[in-house]
């Protein structure tokens, strides 16, 4: 894993890549900085953070799009592939390459917390588990955009993917307010996430009977619940998938002043699954 990390960190800066990204997010998080805390003298550097969630539609993007699908189109994969070391170890080098990367600018944003406090009042605190948060979410979007990058060779269509799946997250909250509160709506929907859901089974496994089963199993139960107790399906829909808010625990921090453990253990999951989903993805290349 080191040899792949140190090799993966070294390609980001032998490229533009790396350089891009780091000025992309320092430069547009500076802007940000510089009129809200500078300029207008706001103490909370943690709410300037809320307000840049959106530089991650453009940065992650660049960063994961060459990833996997680089090998991949390169057939430079082939050699992991049949090679001793396990594709665990060769995806983690990956992701922890970039999650280097992407600690560089955070490093450099530590910085305007003590930058505040040298003119005024400050709150260090807030600031700083905020920041902790704001790697961490940025850290779930990469291990999103290496996923949908091991889908595909090609690394537009990796950037366009991760740019409209980072977009679809980003607008979560605003999105499942306008889902149906009717058992018949969230019926409906229901059948279209266990869509969703057989859609991605197909391509980690591309196992036909595995998608088969999960879309039959999961429209007899919708359909089941359906005609034997609908008030269960009423409201259901937007309530469960308002659970899945990634803003939310963002949210805890930089709004509510709490450091919600729970919320970073959330993180954690869902980027050591989408790195599960990325070692899926490329072993059944090696079987098939």
């Amino acid at each position: 894993m080191n040899a792949v990390y140190k090799r993966e960190l070294r390609s980001y800066f032998r490229s533009m890549t790396g350089y891009v990204f780091i000025a992309l997010f320092t430069a547009f998080t500076g802007v940000y900085f510089m009129v809200f805390n500078l300029q207008n003298g706001f103490p909370y550097f943690a709410r300037t953070l809320s307000s840049v969630i959106s530089v991650f539609l453009f940065t992650v993007p660049l960063l994961t799009m060459r990833s996997m699908a680089e090998d991949r189109r390169n057939r430079t994969d082939q050699l992991w592939l049949t090679s001793p070391v396990s594709v665990g170890r060769v995806v983690l080098g990956k992701f922890f390459a970039m999650a280097t990367v992407f600690a560089i600018p955070t490093g450099i944003l530590a910085l305007c917390p003590l930058i505040i406090g040298s003119t005024g009042n400050w709150f260090p605190k807030t600031d700083y588990a905020t920041l902790l948060a704001f790697f961490l979410l940025g850290c779930v979007y990469i291990a999103i955009g290496m996923f949908l990058s091991s889908l595909t060779e090609s690394q537009v269509i990796a950037a366009v993917g991760t740019f409209g799946v980072l977009l679809l997250l980003n607008l979560w909250d605003t999105l499942t307010r306008f889902l149906p509160q009717s058992a018949f709506g969230s019926f409906v929907g229901f059948l279209a996430v266990a869509l969703l859901l057989c859609g991605l089974i197909w391509a980690i496994t591309h196992s036909g009977v595995a998608t088969m089963y999960t879309g039959i199993a999961s429209a007899v139960v919708l359909l089941g619940i359906y005609l034997i107790k609908p008030s269960l399906l009423a409201g259901a829909l937007p309530t469960l998938l308002g659970k899945f808010s990634l803003m939310t625990t963002f949210a805890n921090f930089y709004a509510y002043d709490l450091f919600d453990i729970a919320g970073l253990v959330t993180y954690l999951s869902i980027i050591a699954l989408f790195v599960f989903f990325t070692v899926q993805s490329v072993q059944k290349r090696r079987w098939s």
